[in-house]
């Protein structure tokens, strides 16, 4: 079994106690390939060995950990955590690894049974959700449940997508940020100053969405899968959408709602993500003659998604992109 903060001993490795951080002990596991390391170098093999999920929990950790930590993200480049399945060389991941950096809120059940077979006893989980705000997964309302029920992937009861909230986003780089100085005391210092740095960034991103769409509160737009709901709710606006996870293919009826959100909030245009291009969302804006615009909720994305900076800047992009959307639909 992992180990759980309040059991370690206060020493590189030996993990600190932390009492404000939840650990899963036994987090089940079932999806990967090889890793992609980020910022190591050349004779730095005692640095703490921090392995992360996905595109935005990388891009947080290595906000926090700077040089101090070697991050190596779990999921290869161009590959998001819907549909991503376990490789061997995932279990030897978290078998060296000293801290697994999760979203939570049941996003990576492709962790399915790969800490166990790990067998890393010292390996801390760090969830970054804990504490924060959760919203209920979609539900009847927004998809046809018959013709959904056979879809192999479904979230938890909880909407896993709090990283598109900036707000929440500072929160999760907190609990990073908690989560490595528990581990690596003597890093502290550093920790802090990098995830202040960050959260700074992360606040001005706020203000600026916040003044973006402002003057677009209670409009709505769409997207094609459910990503966008916490995003939406922090900025007043809301969202519909044709499929619960991307893998799902639209019937008739999500067709027919969201033609009904389009007509009745004279949309004039749809956000497409960049991972499903060709998609029925396509095909819809195309039938009601409609632009397509994109909105990146960077659950996955190339090489260049390694970096903080990719965070700030998509989310511009997305700003942007839905005020522009927006815009249109008023003239």
């Amino acid at each position: 079994m992992t180990r759980n903060l309040h059991q370690l001993a206060p020493a590189h490795k030996r993990r600190a106690g932390w009492a404000g951080l939840f650990v899963a002990t036994l987090l089940p596991l079932a999806s990967c390939t090889s890793a992609n390391s980020v910022g190591l170098k050349a004779g730095e093999a005692e640095k703490l060995r921090v392995v992360t999920t996905f595109l935005p929990i990388t891009d947080f950790t290595l906000a926090v950990a700077g040089d101090r930590a070697e991050v190596t993200q779990l999921l290869p480049p161009g590959v998001g955590p819907h549909d991503y399945q376990a490789k061997p060389q995932d279990v030897q991941s978290l078998a060296e690894a000293d801290v697994l950096v999760e979203n939570g809120l049941g996003l990576e059940d492709f962790l399915t049974g790969l800490i166990d077979n790990a067998n890393n006893p010292d390996m801390v989980v760090v969830d970054s959700s804990e504490g924060i705000a959760t919203l209920p997964a979609a539900d009847d309302g927004h998809s046809d449940a018959d013709a959904h029920e056979g879809s192999e992937h479904q979230h938890s009861e909880f909407d896993p997508h709090i990283w598109l909230d900036p707000k929440k986003a500072i929160q999760q780089v907190g609990n990073i940020r908690d989560a490595l100085v528990a581990v690596d005391p003597a890093g502290e210092a550093i920790y802090a100053a990098n995830a202040d740095a960050y959260i700074q960034q992360l606040q001005q991103l706020d203000k600026e969405i916040s003044v973006a769409l402002a003057p677009y509160a209670g409009q709505t737009f769409v997207s094609h899968h459910d990503f966008a709901e916490h995003f939406a709710r922090s900025y007043g606006i809301d969202v519909e959408y044709l499929v619960d996870v991307p893998e799902e293919s639209a019937t008739p009826s999500d067709m027919q709602r969201v033609i009904q959100a389009v007509e009745g909030s004279d949309l004039k245009t749809l956000l497409q993500e960049p991972a499903q291009p060709g998609s029925s969302l396509s095909a819809l804006a195309k039938e009601m003659n409609a632009q397509v615009s994109e909105f990146n909720p960077m659950e996955s994305s190339g090489p260049e998604g390694l970096s903080p900076d990719y965070y700030i800047t998509t989310m511009e992009q997305n700003s942007e992109n839905l005020e522009a959307a927006f815009a249109q639909s008023d003239r």
